[in-house]
């Protein structure tokens, strides 16, 4: 059994310790908001938080995770109207939407971290997220946005 805590509950799980976290989520907690994208951690797709850091959850092992603090795209916030999640709606960001998901959880850490990232910054943070329709453009503006905004973490980013 590994036990962890994802999106605020603890989870006792029964899956083999090599099982990436990815389909442990997915195939075993019926999380399917992140996504597999390249399966060798290089897109980004199935990015969730690790203890607060955006960690690749494709090529992550359930035994690395064990005792640990996990936050899916569903965690981010109960009824998606996390401040991001807005600002991505208000500058029509998503397209086919498939890499969303990784692409939020990647500017939720930077923003975590650095609630006033320079543009440098935000390209540094995003850059290892891939997206095929090519919407980094509306993504910068809506982590702008947000972070114009006075982001604050702590109260699920309503300030």
């Amino acid at each position: 059994m590994i036990d962890l805590t994802v999106n605020g509950s603890a989870v006792s799980l029964d899956v083999g310790v090599d099982t990436p976290v990815l389909w442990v989520l997915r195939d075993h907690l019926g999380l399917m908001g992140t996504k597999f994208g390249c399966g060798a951690g290089l897109c980004g797709a199935c990015t969730i938080h690790l203890d607060g850091v955006a960690t690749r959850s494709c090529i992550l092992p359930i035994a690395a995770v064990a005792g640990r603090q996990l936050t899916t795209i569903e965690g981010l916030s109960e009824s998606a109207d996390h401040p991001l999640q807005r600002a991505w709606v208000e500058h029509n960001v998503p397209q086919c939407g498939y890499c969303q998901s990784g692409q939020l959880m990647s500017a939720a850490a930077l923003l975590s971290e650095n609630k006033q990232p320079s543009e440098t910054e935000i390209d540094q943070a995003m850059s290892g997220n891939i997206c095929r329709c090519g919407t980094y453009p509306r993504i910068k503006r809506a982590i702008q946005q947000v972070a114009v905004g006075h982001y604050d973490p702590q109260d699920g980013g309503q300030s």
